[in-house]
């Protein structure tokens, strides 16, 4: 009995022996799978962060074109005959320019446009308007601004 008492204790010594030798790769493997899971999961974010990203500036950029965009229509508005807020006063041969800031525009009404308005009268009797509008989409009221989210569109009009 002795000896088969013995036998017993020397086989669960082996294997208790051999399952602290795989410890280390259990170990191993369970923070390789973590860390590729995490790799994977930091990918997806970085995707989703990118769309949100670009669906914010394809938002700004309209509303610094729509800003621009009112600023000419504004101008033009103000440049008809009856109303005539730019009149060309100068003697054949010279150029005259006005500069105003539109403010208060977009859909959040943060937005801003400057404006130039150039009439050229070097080739009488025709007098050549150019209408240059930058509208931004967030800005203060003098439209001179520096954040870092600001974007520029330019629309220019002749006529």
């Amino acid at each position: 009995m002795i000896k088969n008492s013995t036998k017993t204790i020397l086989r669960i010594k082996l294997r208790t022996g051999k399952v602290k030798k795989d410890r280390g790769f259990v170990l191993l493997f369970a923070i390789t799978l973590s860390s590729i899971l995490l790799a994977i999961a930091l990918g997806v974010a970085n995707i989703a962060l990118k769309e949100v990203k670009f669906g914010t500036s394809a938002k700004d950029t309209n509303n610094a074109f729509f800003a621009a965009d009112t600023a000419v229509e504004y101008t033009l508005f103000n440049d008809k005959p009856i109303i005539n807020a730019y009149p060309y006063t100068l003697a054949p041969g010279n150029i005259q320019t006005w500069d105003f800031i539109v403010s208060g525009l977009g859909t959040t009404g943060q937005g801003c446009a400057r404006v130039n308005v150039k009439k050229d009268n070097t080739s009488p009797p025709d007098i050549k308007t150019t209408i240059n509008s930058k509208g931004y989409n967030i800005d203060d009221v003098s439209c001179s601004g520096s954040n870092t989210n600001r974007i520029e569109r330019e629309i220019r009009t002749s006529y």
